[in-house]
């Protein structure tokens, strides 16, 4: 029986490691955590029993303990970084999913790495800000990283018995988003709804904006870096419409080897939870008598500016990854208020790394300082310079 956490288990990817929990038997669940969702979080409680809930805020885990007190007395509800920190490191589980948005999941991750638990990354800030951190921790308490990203478990499945072997490239597949081929005018009146019509995939709202952006498939190119052990410029961004290949691997003798699937990211959470085995997994099979066409195309660096930032910033290094992140994350929980339009993503990430003090080592608290600096840096920007807010 493996045990399981997740912090961030109300989210996309949370519901659907749930989901594969639920239909396996030899899963337990036994952690969980909300940030304020905390109706869903108790009926996750009701129906599997586990003995640690945490919530962000403590008057919402206040309200949850009154509401599951009568049937769950056993499970303990606590709240904030300590609540996450303890849920890490909980000493019933064998792996934490790292689902939980943006970087309040770099502590908790550190926390679990050293209690000598597997990490099924999913938390895409870890690696970006702190991967120098992260991995080479990782390695020292002997704890495996299993990515949960598809395009990332892709290429990990692909170097399956290959660890000898040199890669020459990774191929990181994106599929385009909703405004693929889109120029930038054209985007310059687009609405919120119009960027969360993904045409592939069901995911949250912020990761939805992040590839409609592409500023999502940057960050990847940060964490393959990171998880792969490779020069950014081994790491080639291809446009893949149909969603078909997830990533491909190009070794050393030009052989490419490409992971292949329906877009269903139950697949990539299980392949994690069950490494180094293969289980059934329900759900739709590809087709290969139907599939008509795999196309491929190059991405408009020009237009989706977010890629180009982020291959800027790794190549920088140091504090400028998590500068690139803050931005982002800032600018999008903006737009999607409606505060900002679209491209002022872009102009926003811009301005943060053109006016960042690079830190060439950064620590966790350093990381945090440099997300604080971005906060406040694009706050004071708005109010003289008259970006709307």
């Amino acid at each position: 029986m493996k045990k399981v956490a997740i912090l961030g288990s109300t989210g996309s990817i949370g519901t659907q490691t749930i989901d594969v929990i639920r239909n396996n038997e030899d899963l337990e669940l036994v952690a969980v955590s909300a940030g304020s969702n905390i109706r869903m979080l108790e009926e996750q409680i009701r129906e599997f029993h586990p003995v640690l809930a945490a919530v962000w805020e403590e008057e919402k885990a206040k309200e949850l303990r009154l509401l599951v007190a009568d049937v769950i007395p056993e499970c303990r509800i606590v709240s904030g970084m300590e609540g996450l920190l303890e849920l890490a490191t909980l000493e019933e589980s064998d792996i934490l999913i790292t689902a939980i948005v943006g970087m309040i999941g770099i502590k908790p991750t550190i926390a679990a790495i050293e209690a000598g638990k597997d990490i099924g990354l999913a938390n895409k800030e870890t690696l970006v800000t702190a991967g120098h951190i992260i991995m080479p921790l990782a390695a020292e308490k002997k704890v495996s990283i299993l990515p949960v990203d598809s395009e990332h478990s892709a290429i990990f499945q692909c170097l399956n018995g290959e660890r000898d072997n040199r890669i020459h490239k990774l191929l990181l597949t994106a599929s385009g988003g909703p405004f693929r081929g889109k120029t930038r005018q054209e985007l310059e009146n687009v609405t919120v709804e119009m960027a969360l019509k993904h045409p592939n995939w069901a995911m949250g709202q912020k990761i939805t904006i992040d590839s409609a952006s592409m500023v999502n498939k940057g960050l990847e190119v940060i964490e393959a870096k990171w998880l792969f052990h490779v020069d950014p410029s081994q790491i080639e961004v291809v446009v893949q419409p149909q969603s078909i290949i997830h990533s491909m691997v190009e070794f050393e003798d030009g052989a490419v080897i490409a992971q292949l699937g329906t877009p269903d990211m139950r697949l990539p959470i299980q392949y994690a939870l069950y490494y180094p085995d293969r289980v059934y997994l329900n759900g739709e099979r590809l087709d290969f008598s139907k599939l008509t066409e795999i196309t491929f195309e190059k991405p408009d660096l020009n237009t989706f500016l977010g890629l180009q930032y982020a291959y800027e910033a790794i190549g920088t290094g140091g504090s400028m990854p998590t500068v690139l992140n803050a931005a982002n994350e800032f600018a999008v929980s903006k737009f999607l208020h409606r505060n900002i339009s679209f491209l002022e993503i872009y102009d926003i990430i811009r301005f943060c790394m053109d006016e960042h003090r690079l830190i060439s080592n950064p620590t966790v608290e350093e990381i945090l300082e440099t997300e604080h600096w971005v906060y406040e840096t694009i706050e004071r920007r708005w109010k003289t310079c008259g970006i709307h807010s």
